[in-house]
Formats: C-alpha cells, structure tokens, sequence
C-alpha cells in the first residue's frame, strides 16, 4: 500500500511547467483534432479579405513575416506545407485533412496576417476563360479508356 492519498496522480516523469503552446490541450496525436471544424474558424464562413473564394488552383505561398502572436495547429501545419514550396490550395486541404472551406478560411486569417500570399491561376489572373466543362469532361472519358 501506498500512503498517497485516493485520487488523481501527479505525473513525476514531467518538470513542473506549462506548455508554451497554448493549444496543446486541443490537439491529441492519436485521435487527431479535439476541435470542432466551426470551432477552429470561430464559427466564420467568410473573412475579410475575401480568401473563401480563392480558387482551387490558387498558389499559397509563405511570406518572411514573423507571426505577431500564438498560431493554432491547423495554421502552423498549413503554413509548414507552404515553407516547403508553392502549393496549391486544393492541395493544401487534401494534405491537411480538412474541408476547403475551413481551409479556405484559415488561409485568409494566415494573409490577413501577412504570413502567406494567394496568387489566382494563370487563366484568372490573364483574364481568360477556364476550360469549359464539356472539355474536361472529354479529357476524363478519354483517361477512363485508356
């Protein structure tokens, strides 16, 4: 028998101190986020500079900015893909894991901040028209055959 008292144990094997980031306690490596999705854009669908529009082949790409302050996890891991070389964002919510429009969102609280920029595709950007549908759709039956 032990002369501790009945009750939650006190970890020894930790020092005594408090995690630097502040969302430590929402994060769980095996079980993944512990944050609901509208939770992590606070709710929001839009932002302010318009970046839920951004298109699906926008390129993201990280800037020198030093961040002003604690950056959620979500944020940190788009912006450590972005570090690593232009990404599109289609990508970027594929490797994240999470839906676009959250993606889409964290993205525009990340420029808003000046920590990444999103360049529209050549075909926006020049002003011309994306392919029509009835092209791609051939370009995919034509995949399909092969």
């Amino acid at each position: 028998m032990t002369d501790q008292p009945p009750g939650p144990r006190q970890r020894t094997d930790a020092p005594d101190r408090r995690d630097p980031d502040p969302w430590a306690d929402r994060y769980d490596e095996e079980a993944g986020p512990l944050v609901r999705l509208y939770a992590m854009t606070a709710g929001r669908a839009r932002t302010d500079n318009g970046a839920e529009h951004a298109d699906l082949m926008a390129i993201v790409r990280s800037t020198d900015a030093t961040p002003r302050g604690p950056i959620p996890p979500e944020q940190r891991s788009l912006l450590a893909q972005c570090a690593q070389g232009p990404c599109p964002v289609a990508d970027l919510a594929s490797d994240s894991g999470l839906p676009l429009g959250v993606v889409r969102v964290l993205l525009g609280d990340l420029t808003a901040q000046g920590l990444i920029r999103i360049t529209p595709p050549e075909y926006t950007a020049a002003r011309k028209e994306p392919p029509s549908p009835h092209l791609l759709r051939e370009v995919i039956n034509g995949l399909r055959a092969l």
